[in-house]
C-alpha cells in the first residue's frame, strides 16, 4: 500500500482498479457472494469496465451472468452501495452517523484506512497529466476530515469483522 511512516501517498488509482473482484451479499441465502470476471474472459490482461461478469455464492450456489448491458457505479454516501453489475448490496459497507462507508474488496478497504491513518496525505502534483480525480480524491470530505479520523476507522474494523461472519 502507500504508506510509509505515517504518509500516504495517493496511488492515483481509480474506482476502476478495484472491481475485478467485489464482495456482495447474496439475494438467495445473504452470505457473502463474489462478483468476479467471467472464465472464459480469465485470461485477458487488461480488464474493463464492461468485461464479462460473473456472480457466484458458494453458500447457496447462486450463479449469474452479467448481460453486459448496464453498468451502474454507486455514487455518494447517502444510501447502501451495490455493486455495479448486478445490484447485489456490497458485504463490505456500514453506516455511520455521517453516512454510509464502503469497499468493493479488502484492497479498496485497506486503501481507505491507509489514506485515512495517515496524518500526513499527498496527491500527484496538480500539473502532472493524466489522472487528476483519483479514487482518494473522490472520497466524501467526511472520511477526509481529521476529526472523522477514529469514527471512520472503527467503521472500517467493523467492516472488516462483518468478513468473519461470511
Amino acid at each position: 500500500m502507500a504508506l510509509h511512516f505515517g504518509r500516504f501517498r495517493d496511488p492515483r488509482s481509480t474506482e476502476y482498479d478495484y472491481i475485478s473482484f467485489i464482495i456482495v451479499r447474496c439475494s438467495g441465502c445473504a452470505k457473502a457472494a463474489r462478483v468476479v470476471p467471467a472464465p472464459e474472459d480469465s485470461d485477458s490482461a487488461e480488464r474493463t469496465l464492461f468485461t464479462p461478469r460473473r456472480l457466484v455464492c458458494r453458500g447457496c450456489g447462486l450463479s449469474r451472468v452479467w448481460d453486459g448491458r448496464l453498468v451502474t457505479l454507486s455514487r455518494g454516501t447517502t444510501q447502501p452501495a451495490t455493486d455495479p453489475y448486478f445490484g447485489m448490496p456490497l458485504w463490505l459497507q456500514v453506516e455511520t452517523r455521517h453516512g454510509w462507508l464502503w469497499a468493493y474488496n479488502l484492497e479498496h478497504l485497506d486503501l481507505i484506512r491507509c489514506f485515512v491513518q495517515a496524518p500526513l496525505r499527498e496527491r500527484g502534483p496538480w500539473y502532472d497529466a493524466g489522472l487528476k480525480m483519483t479514487l482518494v480524491a473522490r472520497l466524501p470530505a467526511w472520511i477526509k476530515r481529521s476529526k472523522s479520523r477514529d469514527e471512520v476507522l472503527r467503521a472500517v474494523s467493523r467492516i472488516r469483522s462483518s468478513l468473519g461472519e461470511a
